[in-house]
C-alpha cells in the first residue's frame, strides 16, 4: 500500500540520502506526450555468431493497439515456467557470475560491503505503543541475523528493558522468514505478526503473548500481499480482529482475481473458515486497505486506496466485539482525502488536499457523518507528510522540497492554535513515523551524515530527548559536504539535485559520479544514510540524489506532473540532473553511473534508451520495462491509476512513447548496464528484466556488457536476507566501479 505516510524500502545500492533547503514547486505546464512511435518495417538482424551472451530466439508476435500494431519477438521470455527460459536464465547468471567474480576487486568491496550492512549497532523502524504505561514494540535490526526481531521495550529511554518477543531467524535459520508488520492488542497482551518467505510478501498472521513470545494456536492465511500489502485492528477487549484476507483459490469471483482484498473478522479460538465477511466485495479490485482502531475499541477506521494512483476512500466499521454493528462511507476517492487516523478521545484526523495541494488537516468528531469536515491546520508552506494526535496537541511532519520539520498545534479548550515549531536534532533533518506517547511524541530522525534514531519530544518540557532506539555512529561522515543544486529541466521546471562529496575536491570533472532517482508513487526521497555511501565517497565518489516530479516533495502538484500522461516530466528532470553534474564539472559522462529500483527501474530503463550516450554505467533493479504488458500481470493492475492504461488511446500513445522496450534501438553504443530481479517478485513480473537483457544484447553496438542477475530465492526487495542484501550490493559496485575505471583502495 502506497499513502503519503508509507515510505519505499530501500535499495541494495541506493545510497538513500535526499535534499536540503527548498525549491520552488513547478509552475511551468507539463510537456505533452510524445506521438506513437512507428512499428520498425523489419526486423533487425540476429546477434552475430560470436555474441558473448547466451541465444534468444527471435519469436515475433505483433498485437493491436487501435490503428497501431506493435510486435514484440521476446514474448516466450514471459513464462517462468518454460525449461527454455529457466534453460536461457540459468545461463544468462552464468554469464553474470563469471564476469562479476572476475573482477579483481570485488572480494575487497564485498569484504567492505558486509562490514558496513553488518554494523554491530541495532536499528529500530515500525515503533508501536503497547498498553498503557508507555511500552513499545519495534523491529530492531540486529545484524549477523539475516532478519529484523520483534522487541518491546518497556522504557524506550531505558535500553536495559529491551527483550525479544518474535525472533524469526529461530522460527527459519535458514533466514528467508521476514516480518511484514505487526499489529499489538489494545492491552498490550497480545501482538498480532504477519510472517512471509522467500520475498514473497504473501503473509499469514500468527499471534503472540507479547510478555513470553509464545504463540497462539490461531493462525490466519493469505493476510499479507504485494503492494496492497495486509492489515489488523484489534477489538476492545483483545478477543478478535478485524484483518485483510486474499480470496483463496476456491473463493474468487475469476482466475485473475488473486489480489481483490476483502475485510473479515476472527474471533480467537474459532475456526478460520468460519470467519465473517465484513466489507470490500464492492471496492475495486486493485483496493488497498489498511485498518486501525481507535482507542476505545469501538471504531475501525478503513482506508481504502484505489491502486497506487493516490486516490483513497475511507469507512467506519462500529462494533465493539465483532464483526460489525454499523459500517458507514465517510469520503470517496474524488474527495482528496489521502490519510486518517484517530485522536486519543475517538475524534478523527484526516490529511486533507482539496483546495490544499501541500495538505491540511480536518477532523470529524462523533458520531461520524459525511460532510464538511472542520479545519485544524491550514495549508502552509510545507507539505503535510505525516500525523499525530495526543491529548493535548496535534503533531505534523512537514517536507520541503526533500528534508522535513515538526510542529505541533494545541488543542487545548477545542480551538487549535497556530502551529509551532519544534528543534529536531540535525539542522537538515528527515522527520518520519510519528507515534503519540501519552501527551509526548516519539519520531524518527536521520540526516544525510547522521544514522536513524527514535526520540522523545515533551511539551512540557519544550525538549526532544533520544531514546534507547539510536543507532551508534560507527563511522564519521564529518569529512562529507552535501550541496544542494538546481536543474532545469526540459520545461523549464527547477529540480533539486543533492549531491554528497568528500571536503575540498576540486571541481575539474574527473569525480567519478553515481545518481539516484524514484520519480513515482507519490514517494519523496528524503535525507538519509545509507552506510555504503562512506564506502563509495572514501573511493573518491560523488553521490547525487535528485527529487524528481512523481514523488512528493513539493505537494500534489509536483506527483500529478510526473504520473499519467505526464511521465516523461520525470525522465527529463532526471536527464537534467546528469547534465548538471557534468556542467557543474562533478564528472564526466564517461565517468557517470546512474541507479533505481522498481520504479525507479522503470526511470533507469527510459533515460537509458533515450540518452545513451550520457551515462557509462547502468544498475537497474527490479524494475518495469514493458509498459504495454505490464498491466496484464495481477500487480500491474494495481499500476494503472498511476501509469495509465493501453485501453485508453491517449494513454497508450503516452505509454508507447517512453515504454523502454519498444525503444531500444538497433546498433546504439548501450552503456555497461546490470539489471538484476528476483523469482519471487510479488509487485514486478520479472519477465520485465528478462526480456530487456534479451532486447538490449541483440541490439547492442558497443562493448559494454548488458547483464542479468536473477536470483531465484529472493522477491522485489522486502524481506530479503541480510546475506542476500551483502550479496547484491557487492555485485553491484563491483560492477559500476570496473566499468568507471576505479580500482578499490583501502
Amino acid at each position: 500500500m502506497r499513502t503519503a505516510w508509507l515510505g519505499p524500502a530501500a535499495s541494495a545500492i541506493t545510497l538513500v540520502v535526499t535534499a536540503c533547503g527548498s525549491a520552488p514547486a513547478p509552475t511551468a505546464p507539463a510537456r505533452p506526450a510524445a506521438p506513437p512511435v512507428a512499428t520498425r518495417a523489419a526486423e533487425p538482424p540476429a546477434p552475430p555468431p560470436a555474441s558473448p551472451y547466451p541465444a534468444a530466439a527471435r519469436v515475433p508476435v505483433t498485437d493491436r493497439y487501435g490503428d497501431v500494431e506493435v510486435t514484440d519477438d521476446y514474448r516466450w521470455l514471459e513464462d517462468a515456467r518454460s525449461p527454455a527460459v529457466l534453460a536461457w536464465t540459468a545461463a544468462q547468471n552464468q554469464l553474470t557470475r563469471g564476469r562479476i567474480d572476475a573482477l579483481p576487486d570485488r572480494p575487497k568491496i564485498r569484504a567492505r560491503v558486509a562490514e558496513l550492512l553488518s554494523s554491530r549497532a541495532p536499528s529500530y523502524r515500525s515503533v508501536a505503543v503497547i498498553g498503557s504505561a508507555g511500552g513499545v514494540l519495534a523491529l530492531a535490526h540486529r545484524p549477523p541475523r539475516q532478519q529484523s526481531l520483534l522487541v518491546a521495550f518497556r522504557d524506550p529511554a531505558d535500553p536495559k528493558t529491551e527483550r525479544t518477543v518474535l525472533d524469526p531467524n529461530l522460527i527459519d535459520p535458514t533466514g528467508k522468514t521476514a516480518i511484514d508488520f505487526f499489529v499489538p492488542s489494545r492491552d498490550g497482551a497480545l501482538v498480532a505478526v504477519s510472517l512471509s518467505s522467500g520475498g514473497s510478501e504473501s503473509g499469514d498472521v500468527h499471534i503472540y503473548d507479547v510478555a513470553t513470545g509464545a504463540a497462539r494456536p490461531d493462525v490466519v492465511p493469505r493476510v499479507n500481499g504485494g503492494t496492497a500489502g495486509g492489515s489488523l485492528a484489534w477489538n476492545a477487549d483483545a478477543t478478535g480482529f478485524w484483518y485483510t484476507r486474499y480470496p483463496g483459490e476456491g473463493e474468487r469471483p475469476a482466475p485473475d482475481l488473486a489480489f481483490f482484498q476483502q475485510i473479515y473478522f476472527h474471533k480467537l479460538g474459532t475456526p478460520i473458515a468460519a470467519d465473517p465477511y465484513v466489507l470490500g466485495k464492492d471496492f475495486p479490485r486493485i483496493a488497498e486497505i489498511f485498518l486501525r482502531a481507535s482507542a476505545d475499541g469501538r471504531t475501525v477506521l478503513a482506508t481504502v486506496a484505489n491502486g497506487d494512483g493516490g486516490e483513497f476512500a475511507f469507512y467506519t466499521i462500529e462494533g465493539r466485539g465483532g464483526p460489525a454493528d454499523r459500517i458507514a462511507q465517510l469520503f470517496r476517492f474524488e474527495d482528496k482525502i489521502i490519510g486518517g487516523l484517530f485522536g486519543p478521545d475517538g475524534t478523527l484526523y484526516f490529511l486533507s488536499r482539496r483546495g490544499a495541494p501541500r495538505g491540511q488537516i480536518v477532523r470529524l468528531r462523533r458520531p461520524y457523518a459525511p460532510g464538511a469536515p472542520e479545519l485544524v491546520v491550514a495549508q502552509g508552506e510545507g507539505v503535510i507528510d505525516d500525523l499525530a494526535v495526543t491529548r493535548s496537541r496535534l503533531y505534523v511532519t512537514e517536507l520541503l522540497g526533500g528534508p522535513s520539520r515538526l510542529r505541533s498545534v494545541r488543542l487545548a479548550g477545542g480551538k487549535p492554535a497556530a502551529p509551532e515549531l519544534i528543534a529536531t536534532p540535525f539542522p537538515v533533518p528527515s522527520i518520519a513515523s510519528l507515534v503519540a506517547l501519552g501527551d509526548d511524541v516519539l519520531y524518527a530522525a536521520e540526516s544525510y551524515t547522521a544514522t536513524p534514531g527514535w526520540y522523545r519530544y515533551s511539551p512540557r518540557t519544550g525538549r526532544s530527548a533520544p531514546t534507547a532506539m539510536i543507532q551508534a555512529m560507527e563511522f564519521a561522515m564529518d569529512d562529507v559536504d552535501v550541496a544542494r543544486e538546481t536543474c532545469t529541466s526540459a520545461d523549464g521546471t527547477a529540480v533539486p539535485l543533492n549531491i554528497l562529496h568528500k571536503r575540498g575536491i576540486a571541481l575539474d570533472g574527473s569525480h567519478p559520479a553515481l545518481l539516484h532517482g524514484y520519480g513515482g508513487y507519490n514517494l519523496g526521497m528524503t535525507p538519509a544514510l545509507h552506510p555504503l555511501s562512506r564506502m563509495w565517497i572514501d573511493q573518491g565518489g560523488v553521490y547525487a540524489e535528485a527529487n524528481l516530479r512523481g514523488g512528493n516533495e513539493f505537494g500534489e502538484a509536483w506527483h500529478e506532473a510526473g504520473r499519467l500522461a505526464r511521465k516523461q516530466n520525470v525522465f527529463d528532470d532526471f536527464y537534467a540532473c546528469a547534465r548538471a553534474l557534468v556542467a557543474k564539472g562533478y564528472t564526466r559522462s564517461e565517468r557517470l553511473a546512474i541507479e533505481g529500483r522498481s520504479n525507479g527501474g522503470l526511470l533507469m530503463g527510459a533515460v537509458v534508451v533515450q540518452h545513451p550516450e550520457m551515462y557509462r554505467a547502468v544498475v537497474s533493479g527490479v524494475g518495469i520495462y514493458d509498459m504495454l504488458r505490464n498491466e496484464l500481470t495481477s500487480n500491474g493492475q494495481f499500476n494503472v491509476t498511476e501509469f495509465g492504461t493501453v485501453k485508453d488511446p491517449a494513454l497508450f500513445r503516452a505509454l508507447y512513447a517512453y515504454s523502454p522496450y519498444h525503444h531500444v534501438t538497433d546498433r546504439a553504443a548501450y552503456p555497461a548496464i546490470l539489471m538484476t530481479t528476483g523469482a519471487n517478485d510479488p509487485r514486478v513480473d520479472p519477465f520485465n528484466s528478462r526480456k530487456m537483457v534479451a532486447r538490449l544484447q541483440a541490439a547492442t553496438g558497443s562493448p559494454n556488457p548488458i547483464l542479468l542477475r536473477a536470483s531465484d530465492d529472493v522477491g522485489h526487495g522486502m524481506g530479503s536476507p541480510l546475506t542476500a542484501v551483502i550479496e547484491e550490493a557487492a555485485d553491484s559496485y563491483a560492477f559500476v566501479m570496473h566499468e568507471l575505471g576505479m580500482r578499490y583502495t583501502e
